[in-house]
């Protein structure tokens, strides 16, 4: 007996089909297992300028790709943050380190200065809705739910007052911009793997669903009108967009239309000139600003400048997939939005620059990634910091901006990653954007640890794994709302390295990175050199040993976790230290009267704490 069974051949049919079900379900379970919403926006909106109001009609078709019943739905209504008393006011007048645009300026508003949407009818499919509400989010029970696959409608009819601007959106700006319409219209809130993100709003960014937007806005002739996405009917508005038309209105209806983003903007004024300039690429570039200041010059330089960014950017990240992009004079700062930015506009030529490649570096990082930006704000301000180092460093080079380029333009970002560790208020990165206990500390660990998380992903894996990891990441997941073990994964196929000790220690984690050189022995041929780790963040080590001949030996000692070292020529490759190992010992064929200096991470591509421990002999200042 050989314990083998015999199956007829009946049975063996049956099982194979069982199997053969099986095996195709759990494939097409395996195929599903990524989803996101669908959405499509028709607005109508009338403003009327004398008294800042608007009234708007929005139409939303939503497909529930989910695989769960949805029985309720939110709705952001953000301009109802901008009354006293809401929760942007109490946190702002709450908060150690308030924002100083806000302040509490929100808490004296007059009833004519508050912003406000009131919710006059809410349909879908045709069915009266019950709602309440809360704030800045509406909250829907729905009649009837929704279920995985189906396509409903929302039919939404309001009533809003655009607020003194105070933080993004609003009228009358400190540089006289009549409207910026920014987080303005109600908009569904997103659902995703964790359910819904119906989020107050404090004054952070936003998530939002990928969809069609079609927005028809009427307003007095006499405003020029800025948006996201392109505009339909250029023939009879003119102001810029095409000749004038002979018939002048007192009222237009602008309509704009944007595919595939998750935002609309606008923006509105009766002094704003119109330029328009075709990059290389075939992208039409506009830019929207007033010419009653002293910076009109710059405005003027702007667009083919940023032509260049565009070439370049394109190269770096992915090419722009959209046909125009909008520089518009506004808001309070800087802030990105679809095909679209708002910044202020009275800056110098290298400030104006600088804020407007910032924002556009958000075409990639935000409007093509979607990130959850209360999750996920350092990929969005961190990664975008990263590029717009990198684009700015390259104007320079080719002499476009003033300024001179630096041997490492990311210092400045290392240098405030450390202030932020030295004042002793850091939190983790997975903390949520609206939860930290300082707003320095948000914006620190946002735009520059973010920063120096991507940077010194460079010292980690090598710079030609992070620039083609950079592209697969394009090519893999925009418009797809990744998240960061997303984008780790993705440096992980394109170096061969295992990162997930990187993302635990930076995103989780407060540890830092401090190595030092411990002590030196020498002997007739050769020196030993004892390194100690005394931060708790493990990190690969960079060694430079710089000889009295005027030639440097260069030596890379990879961390045990990454399974693999980065390619490199350059570095001779020694054995892995392991992570629980606090000293290691390296060798190097010269004696010690023949070595100049020895040096840990001499590029600074690592964020090390104390640069004086770095060096031998130890420096006689210390380093900055």
């Amino acid at each position: 007996m050989t314990g083998i069974i015999s199956i007829p051949s009946f049975h063996k049919v049956f099982l194979t089909l069982i199997l053969t079900i099986i095996i195709g379900n759990l494939s097409a379970q395996s195929k599903k297992t990524y989803w996101q919403q669908e959405v499509k926006y028709s607005m109508d909106i009338t403003m009327d300028v004398s008294t800042n109001r608007f009234t708007g009609t929005q139409k939303i078709r939503y497909k529930n790709n989910s695989p769960d019943v949805l029985t309720k739905a939110f709705f952001h209504l953000y301009l109802n943050a901008f009354q006293p008393n809401s929760v942007m006011d109490v946190r702002s007048r709450t908060i150690s380190d308030p924002d100083s645009r806000i302040g509490d300026r929100i808490l004296h508003l007059t009833d004519n200065e508050i912003g406000y949407q009131k919710i006059q009818k809410l349909t879908m499919n045709g069915a009266a809705l019950n709602y309440e509400v809360n704030g800045t989010i509406l909250e829907v029970q729905l009649s009837k739910s929704i279920r995985p696959g189906q396509t409903v409608t929302f039919d939404i009819q309001y009533e809003a007052q655009v607020p003194i601007q105070i933080r993004r959106n609003g009228r009358d700006n400190k540089e006289g911009i009549r409207y910026s319409m920014s987080q303005w219209y109600p908009k569904l809130c997103e659902y995703d793997r964790d359910g819904w993100h119906a989020n107050p709003y404090i004054g952070r960014e936003y998530y939002g669903v990928w969809g069609d937007f079609e927005c028809n806005i009427t307003i007095d002739a006499a405003y020029v009108v800025a948006a996201s996405g392109v505009l339909q009917n250029a023939k009879e508005i003119g102001h810029g967009y095409a000749p004038e038309p002979k018939t002048k209105k007192q009222f237009l209806t602008w309509k704009f239309k944007a595919d595939r983003v998750h935002d609309f903007v606008w923006a509105a004024d009766p002094d704003f000139v119109h330029d328009v300039h075709t990059t290389k690429d075939g992208i039409i570039l506009h830019a929207f600003y007033q010419d009653t200041h002293d910076f009109v010059e710059n405005w003027k330089e702007l667009l083919p400048i940023m032509d260049e960014a565009f070439t370049f950017t394109n190269g770096l990240l992915g090419k722009y997939p959209y046909p125009v992009y909008s520089f518009i004079q506004g808001g309070d700062g800087g802030m990105e939005y679809p095909m679209a930015t708002l910044i202020t506009g009275h800056r110098s030529l290298s400030s104006l620059v600088g804020v407007s490649v910032h924002e556009l570096m958000h075409s990639w990082f935000q409007m093509l990634y979607g990130f959850n930006e209360s999750l996920y704000y350092w990929m969005d301000e961190g990664f975008t910091s990263y590029a717009e180092t990198k684009v700015i460093d390259h104007l320079k080079k080719k002499k476009l901006i003033p300024g001179q380029p630096v041997p490492n333009p990311y210092e400045q970002a290392l240098k405030g990653y450390k202030n932020l560790v030295d004042r002793g208020f850091e939190e983790p990165l997975s903390t949520h954007a609206d939860h930290f206990a300082y707003n320095t500390s948000y914006s620190i660990s946002a735009y520059t640890k973010g920063e120096v998380f991507l940077y010194q992903l460079i010292y980690v894996i090598g710079k030609e794994a992070v620039e083609r990891g950079l592209l697969d990441f394009y090519n893999q997941w925009k418009y797809k709302h990744p998240n960061d073990h997303d984008f780790v994964r993705v440096m992980e196929k394109a170096s061969g390295i295992e990162l997930d000790w990187y993302r635990e220690y930076m995103v989780n984690s407060i540890k830092t990175i401090d190595y030092a050189i411990d002590t030196v022995v020498t002997n007739a041929n050769a020196t030993g050199i004892e390194l100690r780790r005394i931060g708790l963040m493990p990190m690969p080590v960079d060694i430079a040993v710089k000889l009295t001949t005027g030639q440097t030996q260069l030596y890379t000692i990879p961390l045990d976790l990454m399974r693999g070292s980065k390619n490199t020529t350059v570095y001779q490759l020694q054995p892995d230290w392991n992570w629980v190992d606090p000293t290691y010992f390296l060798e190097v064929p010269y004696p010690t009267s023949q070595i100049e200096t020895i040096t840990i991470d001499p590029d600074h591509g690592s964020a090390d704490m104390n640069r004086d421990n770095d060096v031998w002999p130890k420096p006689a200042t210390p380093t900055e």
